[in-house]
């Protein structure tokens, strides 16, 4: 059996590496990735924590969020679509104003 150690470690791991990504990145795209990146990685913390305690609510509480991001990441394409074409560009400097 791997020690709840590992998976916590894996979860910092991946966070870390969203966090990252979302600070020194410039593409949109790539944050956009980032951004779902840590939340898969607190969704593997909470997966871990649930085995580990034998309970279920932390896996009902990740179904909701994978719901949840499900949801943003379509709502959040949608507007990265609608950026790219009114600004021809995905570079997040490019996209310093809300007015097109």
């Amino acid at each position: 059996m791997v020690p709840l150690s590992h998976y916590l470690g894996l979860s910092v791991i991946l966070f870390g590496l969203g966090a990252a990504g979302f600070v020194f990145r410039r593409n949109i795209i790539t944050i956009f990735m980032c951004i779902e990146l840590m939340l898969n990685a607190v969704n593997l913390a909470f997966i871990a924590f649930s085995r580990h305690l034998g309970r279920v609510d932390g896996q009902i509480f990740v179904f909701l969020v994978i719901v949840v991001a499900a949801a943003e990441a379509a709502v959040g394409l949608a507007i990265i679509i609608a950026l790219f074409r009114n600004r021809d560009s995905l570079n997040i400097d490019d996209l310093d104003s809300m007015k097109l």
